[in-house]
């Protein structure tokens, strides 16, 4: 089974056909890192705009590098939610358009399962069932998925996303867009333990997340300590990095652990962060957890992972009809 992914939830556009589900024939991603950069995050009304202008190349190349032509493919999968209603409006529109016209099964994705799947499209693939933590610049969340297709939400960001976080912080170090390569790199350079920022802590003994303190933190270290040396943004850096790693591990770990869970996903765009990586290994390691991680290519939004989890999906009895519409806010 051949299944075109299109994937438009935020700024990049992307397309993809991966056959049966794990083997993928072509991925194109399309970046608009240039265009936000200047505004040092993501502008809703910019990127719906050049999604409308790239998304048809996008897919025609993804096509061509697959050797395949429409009527070869034998469904198209394609992000409704959840993300910016403008971009993903943009996806859908193209995807109902093509299942239209080549008269072939539309299947409507969760952006966030698509980031669980993309784990599925590199051996060894987990076996159910697993705890997934997607943590991206929109979402931070734990998932609980017993079996194929089910997911119980474990715990999530009270405020801000970790991706987001980053970004902000390295607009506040004036270290440019996107933020989570620009600090990782910096960070690099710098002391993790430099500079003691507060981790939260849940008083309910939830495992959710909490970034909006220690980005006032920053915020406030910052506006105390100006003009900051390039070795003092480097400690800021490295010690805001290590703060949010360390939060992220620990409420991941203490979740596998009160779900007598073995197996972990990681994934999302902050996912190739490698001190993440890393840091969750060695954590789960010591307590017997098996560590599953995409290639750095497929942590960030990608349509393989949506024409991944689609195959899951049709192949389960699921169609979405031509009315589908977009779902800004859609749960997993």
């Amino acid at each position: 089974m051949n299944v075109l992914g299109i994937e438009s939830s935020c700024d990049e556009t992307a397309a993809a056909v991966v056959a049966d589900g794990r083997r993928i024939l072509s991925s194109v991603v399309a970046s608009q890192d240039a265009v936000h950069a200047p505004y040092g995050g993501v502008v809703p009304e910019l990127a719906s705009r050049r999604h409308v202008e790239v998304i048809v190349p996008v897919v025609e190349r993804a096509l061509a590098d697959a050797g395949v032509k429409l009527g070869d493919l034998d469904a198209i999968a394609v992000t409704q939610g959840p993300g910016l209603v403008g971009s993903l409006l943009v996806g859908c529109s193209l995807a109902k358009a093509l299942a239209w016209v080549t008269a072939r099964p539309l299947v409507g994705v969760n952006h966030l399962e698509g980031h669980i799947f993309a784990v599925f499209l590199e051996p060894p693939a987990p076996e159910y069932p697993f705890l997934a933590l997607v943590v991206s610049g929109g979402h931070t969340a734990l998932y609980h998925a017993p079996a194929p297709l089910r997911y119980e939400l474990v715990g999530q960001t009270r405020d801000d996303a970790a991706g987001e976080a980053f970004d902000k912080v390295a607009k506040l170090l004036g270290l440019g867009y996107p933020g989570g390569p620009a600090i990782e790199r910096t960070a690099r350079s710098g002391d993790p333990a430099g500079v003691p920022f507060p981790l939260a802590q849940m008083t309910d003994q939830r495992a959710d997340f909490s970034f909006s303190g220690i980005k006032t933190s920053v915020s406030l270290h910052v506006r105390c300590h100006a003009p900051l040396a390039a070795a003092a943004v480097a400690d800021i850096a490295a010690s805001f990095q290590a703060t949010v790693v360390k939060m992220l591990v620990r409420q991941t770990v203490k979740a596998a652990a009160r779900l007598a869970v073995k197996r972990v996903v990681l994934t999302g765009g902050v996912a190739a962060n490698t001190a993440l990586r890393a840091a969750l290994a060695a954590e789960a390691a010591e307590r017997g957890i098996t560590v599953h991680v995409p290639s750095m290519r497929l942590c960030t939004d990608n349509a393989a992972m949506i024409a991944a989890a689609g195959t899951a999906r049709l192949a389960a009895g699921e169609r979405a009809a031509l009315t589908m519409n977009a779902i800004p806010d859609l749960a997993l």
